[in-house]
Parts: structure tokens; sequence; C-alpha cells
């Protein structure tokens, strides 16, 4: 159990876990399927926590499910919760270092790995704002 700030499941609020996965100086992002919310849009791979599992296990299962690749999960850099009109979202980001398996678009529409100087390319969700600003200032979070 994850008994972790935000840890508790709060029934008006989508809780999610995302990866920061870092390969080569480069990190994964992952294209929103156009039919799902904010749909078009990138993000940092993650997804949805289920009832009892901790952010750290729905990690390892989401990047599973949505680009078939196992990382490991280290720090939690971030968490921000965010209301949208039609929904509010809890995110806990992990930062996470890619261990095996190429990335498919199996539960995404699309991925690319980036860096840091790229990320301004990309359209991401409002909730990402916070995060992406500070990935996008703070070089020390990337690995050498």
């Amino acid at each position: 159990m994850d008994n972790s700030p935000g840890s508790k499941q709060n029934p008006g609020v989508i809780e999610v876990a995302a990866g920061i996965v870092f390969r080569e100086g480069r990190v994964l992002i992952a294209r929103r399927r156009p039919q799902d919310h904010l749909g078009g849009l990138w993000e940092f791979p993650g997804g949805k926590r289920q009832p009892g599992e901790s952010y750290e296990a729905c990690l390892h299962r989401e990047l599973r499910e949505e680009l078939d690749i196992e990382v490991q999960v280290g720090e939690r850099i971030a968490n921000i919760t965010h209301d949208y009109p039609e929904k509010s979202v809890h995110l806990e980001f992990f930062l996470c270092r890619w261990v095996r398996h190429e990335p498919r678009a199996v539960g995404c529409s699309d991925f690319a790995w980036v860096r840091r100087e790229e990320l301004a390319n990309y359209a991401f969700p409002a909730a990402d704002a916070q995060l992406l600003a500070r990935l996008t200032a703070d070089a020390s979070l990337w690995p050498a």
C-alpha cells in the first residue's frame, strides 16, 4: 500500500502515475490517441492508478500496456493536481530509467525520444506545464 501524499483514493479525482523515462540523453514522450481525453497531445507516459495499487506499481503496469517497455522507477519528482472543465486529475511524476524492450505504440498513437531543447516543439496538456518548465530549465534532472 502506498502511504505517500496523495496515496488515498479520492473518488472525485483521477489519480495518474507518469514516468519521466530517460535513455541516452533523451526523454520518452507518448502521443495520446485521438479518441482519448486531450487526444493528439503529447504526454509523459503512464496512466490511471487502480484501487489499492501503488503509484510505482501503476507506472510499471501502464508502461508495459502503453509502450511495452520495462523501466526502473526512481524518485518521485513532482505531484500536481489540475482541474480541467470536465474532470480533475492528480499526477505523480517519477524519474525512470529505461531497462528493456524497444517502445511500441500499443496504447498510444505515437512516441518519441526527445532532447531537453526539443520539448517546446510538442503540445502537452495544461497539467504538464509546470513539470515541462522545470525539465526544460533544470539540466541536472537529465542524466549524463
